[in-house]
């Protein structure tokens, strides 16, 4: 499959260093919004709807991490940017891993947040895709993002709970189950040792998902990697705790 033209966001200096923010499954580029401001003081930030996602096209699935890759390596060109700072969180994590490891010269720092280098069982993921596509996000969304959060958080905020439930549930079928197929076929563990861009692996200590364990496997398997454990956090650390999240970023990122 050849690469997209994704949607993207571009705020910032473009004299500046450039770092590109990547969405998780389910979410678009609106989930840095916390992230955006500070970023923008040193970096022309680059903030993009993975394939599939938000405002981007919807080809048809299975979609493969290469494919999602591929995305990025052409929005990067389309902007006459020739390196920058890569950071993801879950899906885009795993993308940020594919690129660091196959493209190692577009990637200069890079930010792995709740994000995993192997993701089993495949056939829970080819499942959810075939569920997807029968009954729609929207079936799922509640779910979804009661894992995104720690407990209690989204009780106290209904709003809040609201916004990222709106946001999954507007997910395009097709587009959320081509990047579940694209998952489930994962596996990025033997790259890690190619992957020479310092890494700063953030977990969010209540994620059920990818916690620190996780993480952990990852800040090791890397060449220059660090781990940071977010408490009282789960798989969207970067929204629920901004404040520990978005100094890190720009400490890693900064070097």
């Amino acid at each position: 499959m050849s690469a997209i033209d994704v949607h993207a966001v571009v705020a910032g200096d473009r004299d500046k260093p450039a770092v590109v923010l990547s969405n998780s499954l389910g979410s678009t580029h609106r989930m840095w919004d916390a992230q955006v401001d500070a970023l923008a003081e040193h970096f022309l930030v680059v903030r993009y709807d993975t394939r599939g996602h938000g405002n981007s096209p919807v080809p048809a699935g299975p979609y493969a991490i290469d494919d999602l890759a591929d995305d990025v390596v052409d929005l990067l060109d389309g902007l006459g940017i020739e390196r920058a700072h890569f950071v993801g969180l879950s899906l885009g994590g795993m993308t940020g891993m594919r690129l660091a490891a196959r493209n190692p010269d577009r990637v200069n720092r890079l930010g792995l947040l709740c994000t995993a280098a192997v993701m089993g069982p495949a056939q829970n993921w080819t499942d959810r895709a075939s569920a997807v596509r029968a009954n729609g996000v929207s079936a799922i969304a509640e779910a979804v993002v009661s894992r995104w959060f720690a407990p209690g958080y989204l009780d106290a905020r209904p709003d809040e709970k609201a916004y990222y439930e709106s946001m999954v549930a507007a997910t395009p079928d097709e587009g959320y189950a081509g990047c579940c197929e694209a998952i489930a076929v994962m596996d990025q563990v033997a790259d890690l040792p190619s992957i020479t861009a310092p890494t700063l692996a953030i977990a969010g200590a209540d994620d059920p998902a990818t916690g620190p364990d996780v993480l952990a496997t990852i800040a090791d398997g890397v060449v220059d990697g660090r781990l940071l454990v977010v408490p009282d956090a789960a798989h969207m650390a970067n929204a629920q705790h901004p404040e520990v999240v978005t100094p890190a970023i720009l400490e890693h990122l900064l070097g």
